[in-house]
Order: structure tokens, then sequence, then C-alpha cells
């Protein structure tokens, strides 16, 4: 089952105000995207956060599981929870570096 535009744009409205929230469609399911950093992966309906140091102690009882085949194990992120989601992502946001653009080959 693939993540559906309804409840990508939930997870996106649940955290709009820690900065500026976009998603992006990948593989068939979804990047968020917080001031330019990608912070939650969406597959299946479900938000997950990669394991970090950072948010280890806030997470400590959070379900974890693997976003798609072949994935490492994330944290899965409450996104009903509103306050506890901006604080798990605010951290994130300041941990997590913007990507690098990749230039595509000249063939």
């Amino acid at each position: 089952m693939a993540t559906t535009n309804e409840y990508i744009e939930y997870v996106c409205e649940q955290i709009k105000e820690v900065g500026e929230v976009r998603y992006k469609k990948m593989f068939g399911e979804f990047m968020v995207y917080v001031n330019d950093k990608p912070v939650i992966i969406v597959c299946d309906n479900t938000p997950f956060v990669k394991k970090l140091d950072c948010i280890e102690e806030m997470m400590q009882n959070a379900e974890t599981g693997c976003p798609y085949k072949g994935a490492k194990e994330h944290y899965v992120l409450d996104i009903d929870n509103v306050a506890f989601c901006k604080n798990v992502v605010t951290k994130l946001e300041k941990v997590t570096p913007i990507p690098k653009s990749r230039k595509k080959k000249e063939q």
C-alpha cells in the first residue's frame, strides 16, 4: 500500500511550524523536507525518522521498522502527537545536512 496524498499532507500539517516544510515523491513514496533537509520518510502511510543519537532518549519507547526493503531500521514517528513531533523534527533538522545537488553526467 502506497502513501496517500491526504496522509502526506497531514504529516506536513502536523509539523508546519518547525520551518519551511515540503515533500517530494521518491520511488513511489515520500520524503518530507524541513528547511530543505530530509527529515521524515513516509512509506505505506507510516512516518519514519532516522535512528540518531540526538533523539535516542526521546524515542526510546517508539516502535521501529524499516521504511522499505533493504533500509536500515528507523523509528516510527507518532505523527498524531504534535508537540512531540515538533520537538523530534526540530532536533533532527539541526543535525541533518542539506543534501548536495547531484549533477547529471554528460554522455
